[in-house]
């Protein structure tokens, strides 16, 4: 008797709607809101952001010797930022099509 992925397929929803429903019941579970999350998002960014300009400046200055942990800390805050911008215009698209549909 062999296991198809068709049948672990069928029993990962059950598991996904049992831990939604243990979720709901427990009241020790913060439920963030969407400004929260959009906002720690936005921060979180802001400080990868912040950590590659100061590498940069330290890679400037001498103080930094590697040059790989700055060009990896570059490439993690202008994908973060990426990402932050799709998400950001998704948004605006959804706004539009919102504010379009007629009443």
């Amino acid at each position: 008797m062999s296991t198809g992925v068709g049948q672990i397929n069928r029993i990962v929803p059950g598991l996904i709607e049992k831990t939604q429903k243990n979720q709901a019941l427990d009241p020790s579970v913060d439920k963030a809101s969407f400004t929260d999350l959009f906002n720690n998002l936005v921060n979180s960014v802001n400080d990868l952001q912040f950590d590659a300009a100061k590498a940069q400046e330290l890679l400037a200055t001498g103080d930094a010797a590697d040059l790989h942990q700055v060009m990896i800390a570059a490439e993690e805050a202008g994908i973060a930022l990426d990402l932050l911008l799709e998400i950001r215009n998704k948004l605006v698209d959804a706004y539009k099509t919102l504010m379009q549909m007629p009443m």
